[in-house]
């Protein structure tokens, strides 16, 4: 694998952990969204990625083979979990009974999400500064 193609693969980590972290800060946003234009309670969202796939044509007119060129977002998929339903009968979305249907979020588990991002993009940048030393310790042997 060439420093280049190493660089690509952390930058696509990245750039998918951007799009994650984007997500992450939406469902914490809308944790109390009770109403939304879709009707109903904003629902959770979550980030499915996925390895991209080598092209096998350009692998051949380079010669060689590449098995992982990086990761990206396949799909932003949303909860399947139902609201959850709060007691607040003085809220305005309120039922009949005094119940509100509230998103399905939990802090805890939105935080956890948010530490595990900053651990991958700080892996990612640190691979990309390790790519970064070899290549100028490879053009000082050069000299």
């Amino acid at each position: 694998m060439d420093i280049l193609n190493a660089m690509n693969i952390s930058s696509s980590a990245l750039k998918a952990q951007s799009i994650r972290l984007n997500v992450i800060s939406s469902n914490l946003a809308n944790m109390d969204t009770t109403r939304t234009p879709e009707g109903g309670p904003y629902k959770k969202k979550s980030v499915l990625f996925t390895t991209t796939k080598p092209d096998f044509a350009k692998d051949l007119d380079n010669s060689r083979l590449k098995w992982i060129e990086g990761v990206k977002v396949e799909q932003i998929v949303t909860s399947p979990l139902d609201a959850k339903k709060v007691y607040d009968p003085g809220h305005p979305d309120a039922d009949e009974d005094g119940f509100v249907e509230k998103p399905n979020i939990s802090l805890v588990e939105e935080i956890t999400d948010m530490m595990k991002v900053k651990g991958s993009y700080e892996a990612n940048v640190n691979a990309i500064k390790a790519a970064q030393r070899m290549a100028l310790k490879t053009l000082e042997i050069g000299k």
